[in-house]
C-alpha cells in the first residue's frame, strides 16, 4: 500500500480497528477514512452503497463486528449472527462493486471446531462440529471467509481473511456484561482490590487452555499481511502458545495486586476445552509477535487503572 492510498478501517473505534489505526498512523498512512456506527450502519444497505461509491476507498481494513463473550453471545445469538452477516456482507460486496484493490477480513478462532486438533491449522475449518455458546458468530464469521474466497473465485478480487487468537489490549471492552474473559478477569480483580472483597468468582473450572495475543501485535500483522499475502488462503495470528484460564487467574490476580482468593464457579460453562492457533504459516512468512502475556497484561492494566 502506498502511503498517500485511501484506506478505510472499518469499527475503527473497536479493539483491533483502533490498533490498526495506530499501527497505519505510526507507518506514515495518513488519508485514512473512519466512520462511527453512528455516521455509517455497515447493515444498512444503501447506505453502505451510498459511502463506498462516494468514498471509493482503494484498500479495505474489516474489522467492524459485534463481538462479545460467552455471556453475551447466549443471550443474544440473533444479534451476533444477524449484525455480522449483514455488514460483511455489504462491505464485501460494495468493495467488489467499487474495484477496492485489496480487503482484509478479520475474522475469529472461533470458526474452527470445537474438539479440533491441537495446534489449530488453518486446514481445520468445516471439518467438525463448531462451540454452541458461540456458534450464531462463528457461523457469520465463517461466511465471511467463504464470501471472500467467492469473490475471489468468480471475480478476480484479492481479498484475505486472516483468523486471529483471543485479543486484548488497548480499546477493549470492560464490560462485565459482554466482555471476553481477558478484560472481564482484569476489572473483576481490579473492582475486588478498590473494594477489598475477600474473593473473586469466575467462570467455569479454570481448566480450558486460551491463546492470547496483544492487539498491536494482532494490527502490525495485519499490515505484514497486506504487504505480503494475496489470495484466499487464510491465515491464522497468534502466539503459538496458550495457557489455562486458572493460570491466567493466577497471574492477573499478581499483577494487579489483589489479595483474596479465586472461587470458580463450575456451574457456568467452561466453552471450548482449548483454542491454540498453529502459526506456522504465518512464522514462514517471517512474522512473530513481540509483547508477551505478562508485558500485555500489565499494559492493559494500566489503561484501566488510568481510566
Amino acid at each position: 500500500m502506498d502511503k498517500d492510498a485511501k484506506i478505510y478501517v472499518a469499527g475503527h473505534r473497536g479493539l483491533v480497528g483502533s490498533a490498526l489505526v495506530r499501527r497505519l498512523e505510526r507507518e506514515g498512512y495518513k488519508n485514512l477514512i473512519r466512520k462511527t456506527s453512528v455516521e455509517l450502519d455497515l447493515r444498512d444497505q444503501a447506505a453502505t452503497r451510498a459511502f463506498f461509491a462516494s468514498e471509493r476507498p482503494e484498500y479495505v481494513l474489516n474489522a467492524a463486528a459485534k463481538v462479545g463473550g460467552i455471556h453475551a453471545n447466549s443471550a443474544y445469538p440473533a444479534d451476533f449472527i444477524y449484525d455480522n452477516l449483514i455488514m460483511e456482507a455489504n462491505i464485501i460486496n460494495e468493495s467488489w462493486r467499487t474495484g477496492v484493490k485489496k480487503l482484509l477480513f478479520l475474522g475469529s478462532s472461533c470458526i474452527y471446531p470445537r474438539m479440533a486438533r491441537q495446534p489449530i491449522r488453518e486446514s481445520a475449518l468445516l471439518t467438525g462440529e463448531l462451540e454452541p455458546t458461540n456458534e450464531p458468530y462463528a457461523i457469520a464469521k465463517i461466511a465471511g471467509v467463504k464470501l471472500c474466497e467467492s469473490y475471489n473465485r468468480q471475480y478476480g478480487t484479492n481479498f484475505i481473511s486472516v483468523m486471529p487468537t483471543n485479543l486484548y489490549g488497548p480499546g477493549d471492552n470492560y464490560d462485565l456484561e459482554n466482555s471476553h474473559v481477558m478484560p472481564a478477569m482484569i476489572r473483576k480483580f481490579h473492582e475486588a482490590k478498590k473494594d477489598r472483597a475477600p474473593f473473586v468468582t469466575l467462570w467455569g473450572t479454570g481448566s480450558p487452555r486460551r491463546e492470547f495475543l496483544y492487539v498491536d501485535d494482532m494490527a502490525d500483522a495485519c499490515v505484514f499481511l497486506m504487504a505480503r499475502h494475496d489470495g484466499s488462503r487464510m491465515v491464522n495470528i497468534g502466539t503459538g502458545t496458550d495457557v489455562t484460564i486458572r493460570e491466567l487467574a493466577e497471574t492477573v490476580k499478581r499483577i494487579i495486586g489483589y489479595e483474596g482468593k479465586i472461587a470458580w464457579d463450575s456451574s457456568k460453562p467452561d466453552g471450548t476445552p482449548q483454542k491454540l492457533l498453529d502459526v506456522s504459516l504465518l512464522r514462514g512468512m517471517g512474522w512473530r509477535h513481540s509483547v508477551e502475556l505478562e508485558e500485555g497484561i500489565r499494559k492493559a492494566y494500566g489503561e484501566l487503572e488510568g481510566a
